[in-house]
This record gives C-alpha cells, structure tokens and sequence, in this order.
C-alpha cells in the first residue's frame, strides 16, 4: 500500500483548516495543522510535508511571504511546493505567477474562497497522487 502524501496548512482561521483539512483527509491525504507561520515553519522542518498550503496575512499581517521565505532559504525545505492560499491582492495578476524567487515564492495560487475540488487536482497533480 502506497503512503498517504502528507499536506501542511498554514492558515490563522482554524474553521478554514478544518473544513479543508477534512476535504483533503476524505480524499486519501495525511494533513498537518499549523496556525502560524512560525509554526508552519517549524512544523516544515519536522514533517517534511510533500506540499504546503499557505495563507499569506495571518496574525502579524505578512506572516506568510516570512514564512515562505524561510523555508525557501532551507536547503531541505527550498524543494517543498507552496501553494499560496488568500484573500489578500486576489485581483494582481503576479500572484497567480508561479514565482520561485523573489518575495512570494510559490509554485501556485488559489484566491479565496477556494474551490476545493480544483485545490485537490492541483495538489494531486503536483504531488503525484493519482485522480
């Protein structure tokens, strides 16, 4: 039997990690719960997500893009995707760029609220996880 690909969400609304997190799970996902970015980074390091789902303002308004940036700067982190996950700057078309450097380095962007079915497809697409 293949392991479950293991998902990371990072998000201050604990009813949003809830309500995705129980998507994801029914969908043959493992998820880890962080509700700050120090702690999604910190969580990073330990479990070695396969994906990260990242809110960008959470409690200290820019929390996410340093808590990106931290992890893109680890060496055994830098290859973990990060879907961004917000409702902050929903209307720029740089944030829909995947970008894997700069100041938002992400692999992909989903303006909330989000469209769980098509977030599964761009996870189970970026991980490998069959439909």
């Amino acid at each position: 039997m293949q392991e479950k690909k293991r998902i990371l969400i990072v998000d201050d609304d604990r009813d949003f990690i809830e309500a995705v997190a129980c998507f994801l799970e029914a969908n043959g996902l493992a998820v880890s719960r962080a509700s700050s970015g120090v702690e999604g980074a910190r969580l990073a390091k330990i479990e070695q997500p396969d994906l990260i789902l990242m809110d960008i303002m959470m409690g200290e308004r820019t929390e996410g893009f340093f808590a990106i940036q931290e992890i893109r700067r680890d060496p055994g982190l830098k290859h973990i995707p990060i879907f961004v996950l917000s409702s902050f700057c929903t209307r720029l078309p740089d944030f829909e760029i995947p970008s894997h450097g700069g100041w938002l380095a992400h692999d992909m962007f989903f303006a909330k609220p989000v469209d769980t079915l098509q977030l599964l497809a761009a996870i189970r697409e970026q991980v490998g996880q069959p439909v």
